[in-house]
């Protein structure tokens, strides 16, 4: 059905309906400096054929990942997805806006969402995992808030190689609770004292593996001292492919993982829509939020799917609801789950490997280059440079030779000049020796020059 804009008369009924006497009555609330004077910019209507020629020529400008040596990270990470994931979600069987609340007619979403949070409670060594949150950083958020409900305690201690737009989110969802959140100064060498920090108020100690710069990290002594003073252990892992070499952070203490499942069967996108992961200790499942799916049996005796524990705002009384999460990223989940089945226990593996592999080529390589340090004593495949000069200028100098070299660490966090020199840099299994070659090629001409 092709698109009918309104008549006049169609307009003029419409206000009279709603009492307006102008379209420009329906602004008034908006303050008047934020209104524009006129319209836009933009070409005016125009046919079809005509718009996807514009909007190709606008798309033409763009530089894709794909269409160059590509080493960005920082929370997003470029990988190979198999065409077979693509061909695969769009099955009638999953393909359905339908939320899943009748499972006599959606067996093959439940299903999909069982399996998914079978294969993140493994991945992360907990006990139970939920059917996703929106992205790692909310799933972060809502992690702190489910620490404080479980605890009755006030505050939550930020590592200092916690992503900052985790932080970020965080923080701003604790200024509506009212909730102390201290986060740490940035920790580019990977040192830093959380341990004294940690009293009777503090409700979770939130740290990332591997962190913000690539370090990885032994959780079991943050945990055991945060046990002892009654404080839960938050590990937030961005990167969930590290968990394919990485011991689980299960396995060392934490009563919370959550992460952002991006990496597998999710492209890049702009930046979303990504797959927020979450799982937990089985005693905590009835505080966590989001959705949980289980497995049952008809009357029949078959294996059967149903939502349970829904604890969210949608079910129950909003004061009960443990969030107001009002769904789950699921397109995203069963990309990620079919990915994760084709890859299977050693392809997983593998792939990870491969990942440290280029990692460890990228960081010898720039490590050869003269006035660049490596930080990273052990990483998986994400490092962090210093630079003889100010980062911002060579990374805009190398995109427009075509070479992305990473992220400038002063883009995520303005205001700190000790980290204007900072180059964070992601190796995958998509970037090969020629790209590793040219980057240091351009580099070093860039640092020259």
């Amino acid at each position: 059905m092709r698109y009918l804009p309104l008549t006049d008369t169609d307009r003029q009924q419409m206000l009279g309906a709603i009492g307006a006497g102008s379209i420009d009555e329906l602004f008034h609330d908006v303050p008047e400096k934020a209104r524009l004077d006129d319209l836009i910019d933009l070409p005016r209507h125009q046919g079809e054929q005509e718009v996807e020629r514009q909007l190709s020529r606008l798309a033409a400008k763009n530089t894709a990942a794909g269409d160059v040596p590509f080493f960005i990270g920082a929370g997003a990470y470029r990988h190979h997805i198999p065409a077979s994931v693509d061909h695969l979600i769009q099955r009638s069987e999953f393909l359905t806006s339908y939320t899943p609340y009748q499972p006599e007619i959606s067996q093959g979403t439940l299903q999909y969402l069982f399996e998914f949070q079978t294969q993140i409670a493994l991945l992360t060594g907990m006990d139970v995992a939920n059917a996703s949150m929106y992205d790692g950083s909310t799933a972060c958020a809502e992690a702190v808030l489910m620490a404080r409900r479980i605890t009755k305690r006030s505050k939550a201690l930020l590592s200092g190689g916690l992503h900052p737009q985790y932080r970020d989110v965080a923080e701003t969802i604790s200024s509506f609770t009212g909730d102390a959140v201290v986060a740490k100064a940035p920790a580019p060498e990977g040192q830093e004292n959380l341990l004294d920090m940690i009293d009777e108020e503090t409700a979770c100690i939130v740290v990332q593996m591997p962190d913000f710069f690539g370090h990885v990290h032994d959780l079991r002594p943050v945990a055991e001292a945060a046990h002892e003073k009654g404080a839960l252990l938050i590990a937030v892992v961005p990167e969930i492919l590290s968990l394919g070499l990485l011991q689980p952070p299960g396995d060392m203490g934490a009563d919370i993982v959550v992460g952002e499942g991006q990496s597998i069967g999710v492209g890049l996108n702009y930046g979303g829509p990504y797959l927020g992961l979450f799982a937990t200790k089985q005693k905590y499942v009835r505080q966590m939020p989001g959705r949980l799916c289980g497995e049952t049996s008809d009357a029949d005796g078959r294996r059967g799917f149903v939502l349970t524990l829904s604890t969210r705002e949608q079910h129950i009384r909003r004061e009960r609801a443990t969030s107001n999460i009002c769904t789950n990223s699921g397109l995203c989940c069963l990309a990620f789950t079919i990915h994760l089945s084709l890859l299977g226990e050693e392809g997983f593996i593998r792939l990870a490997a491969l990942n440290h592999d280029r990692a460890c080529a990228l960081a010898e390589a720039v490590g050869e280059i003269p006035g660049v340090d490596v930080l990273n004593d052990a990483f998986f495949n994400e490092i962090t440079v210093r630079l003889p000069v100010p980062v911002d200028p060579i990374v805009e100098k190398l995109a427009t030779q075509n070479v992305l070299a990473g992220v400038a660490a002063s883009r995520l966090l303005p205001g700190r000049p000790e980290c204007d020199d900072l180059l964070i840099m992601a190796a995958t299994e998509t970037n090969s020796p020629s790209d590793i070659a040219e980057l240091v090629s351009k580099l070093k001409g860039a640092l020259q020059s």
